[in-house]
């Protein structure tokens, strides 16, 4: 099996490509992975009682796994630059499968944890060399298709995991959660290493270390210290201090990628008008998601008395349209551009959102099903034809550097609005409680919704806004050759 450099990488002929069998390639892998993001949540209490810990221990599962995430996927716009498409799959998917056998086996927690940071490791190396693969491999006429397929499974494989959980746990127990996920793993990896071919342009620029560890404090900070805000306090010293060093490392990494003479992260992607705007929308609608993600399996757990699994199941029918709907948007963007799905996906998301603010404790499950619905077809015909678009603009060398940054500040996003939306509905529920001298937890939670979902909503009408300006881009000749 080789996956070294072969002469002449730098000019490959991408026109004798399959392009099937490499496209199957990664989104066999990309399923794997990010099922597993949202697969082992659900198993947390069975875990706290056979390792006998507590809730503040546990969920450092999932966010090791963001934080690692975080960190590593700024880095991959380097490694992608000095190693190839094989050696970066096939190395992050065997990284994933070390990491699933032994978290699969761990008799101890901190096993468990290790194994679940190697998995994380293997996933953020992963990610973005999906999506550089498809903006090598496809012309940007084409691409929109490409994108809707990676779209369903980045979609589709967050939305079963809590419920596929859900049954693993009751029919069986929670270490089965990683045995079933130790075959599909290495039949990724079998796959890949005879289907996926070398695509990506070597450069070998030279690796600034003083970048790495600059990345590693701003995002890690940020990322880390969001986190731990949203899941415990914002007076606690430590959540203060790491995202105080997140902002000074981030804002002194910034300096150093515009002062060096080969930036480990090259933001001149930000040069690009299309590729700028969609950056920041790709922004604003995280964080406006974050609002219904956090937001909605609390109020049907909390308010409405359902389980968790049944929870899931209530926010299944949405996830699922999400995901089904991203190749056909996918399509629609290469006949039609982007401005036919942006500008009616983000007026649905403002109409969800909206509802969302007048949510109210007589409300039943399918009150929140019809709106999930109607918020996530919204997002189906945003997400990948915006991105495709700001990424269609970048000429060829700028891809790793333009796909890192958009995964990255995603994952910033995440962290962020997490902690953001916790913490209004948590003092909005506060408020409640002290104004009116209503005791009653659910009626306080349905108020501090209230907030959360008003603050998405002023976040999804600055993304409807942003919007109005999304238009067809591509990469002409000339700009190709001036960033080579």
């Amino acid at each position: 099996m080789d996956m070294g450099v072969g002469p002449g990488q730098a000019n490959i002929d991408l026109s004798k490509i399959k392009r099937g069998p490499i496209v199957a390639a990664l989104i066999i892998g990309a399923f794997v992975s990010i099922l597993n993001e949202t697969l082992l949540n659900i198993a947390f209490p069975a875990l706290m009682t056979q390792f006998g810990i507590g809730e503040a221990t546990v969920q450092w599962l999932s966010t090791s796994y963001l934080l690692v995430v975080g960190i590593l996927v700024p880095v991959t716009a380097l490694l992608q630059l000095w190693f190839t498409t094989r050696q970066m799959f096939i190395g992050a998917m065997s990284l994933f499968l070390i990491g699933t056998i032994v978290c699969g086996f761990s008799p101890v927690f901190g096993m468990l944890l290790f194994g679940r940071i190697l998995q994380a490791v293997g996933t953020g190396l992963m990610l973005p060399v999906l999506m550089n693969t498809i903006l090598s491999i496809y012309p940007p006429e084409n691409r929109g298709a490409a994108m809707g397929m990676i779209g369903l499974v980045i979609m589709t494989a967050p939305a079963i995991g809590p419920t596929l959980s859900g049954f693993i746990v009751e029919a069986l127990n929670w270490r089965w959660l990683f045995y079933l996920v130790i075959p599909l793993a290495l039949f990724s990896i079998v796959f890949a290493a005879i289907y996926l071919k070398n695509v990506s342009v070597l450069t070998k620029p030279k690796v600034d270390y003083l970048s790495i560890i600059l990345s590693t404090i701003g995002f890690g900070g940020i990322v880390y210290g969001f986190s731990s805000a949203g899941e415990g306090s914002w007076s606690d010293p430590l959540v203060t201090w790491c995202i105080l060093a997140g902002v000074i490392g981030l804002g002194l990494f910034v300096w150093r990628q515009l002062t060096v003479k080969e930036p480990m992260l090259d933001l001149r992607t930000f040069k690009y008008p299309m590729f700028a705007l969609v950056t920041v929308l790709m922004l604003v609608l995280m964080m406006s998601m974050f609002s219904t993600m956090i937001m909605l399996p609390l109020f049907l757990q909390n308010a409405l008395g359902l389980t968790a699994l049944a929870a899931g199941l209530v926010l299944m029918p949405g996830s699922i349209v999400n995901g089904l709907m991203a190749p056909i948007t996918g399509r629609l963007f290469d006949k039609f551009g982007p401005r036919v799905l942006v500008i009616p996906g983000l007026s649905l998301m403002v109409i969800a959102v909206f509802l969302f603010s007048r949510i109210d404790s007589s409300w039943t499950g399918g009150n929140v099903i019809f709106i999930h619905v109607m918020m996530m077809l919204g997002i189906s015909m945003v997400m990948m034809p915006a991105q495709t678009t700001a990424l269609n603009q970048l000429p060829r060398l700028l891809y790793p550097h333009g796909t890192a940054i958009m995964n990255t500040l995603q994952q910033v996003a995440g962290a962020v609005g997490m902690a953001l939306f916790i913490s209004i509905m948590t003092a909005g529920a506060r408020n409640y409680a002290v104004t009116t001298g209503d005791l009653n937890p659910v009626e306080a939670m349905v108020a501090g919704l209230h907030n959360a979902f008003i603050v998405g909503l002023v976040m999804a009408g600055i993304a409807l806004v942003l919007g109005l300006f999304v238009k067809r881009t591509y990469s002409p000749t000339s700009e190709e050759k001036s960033a080579a």
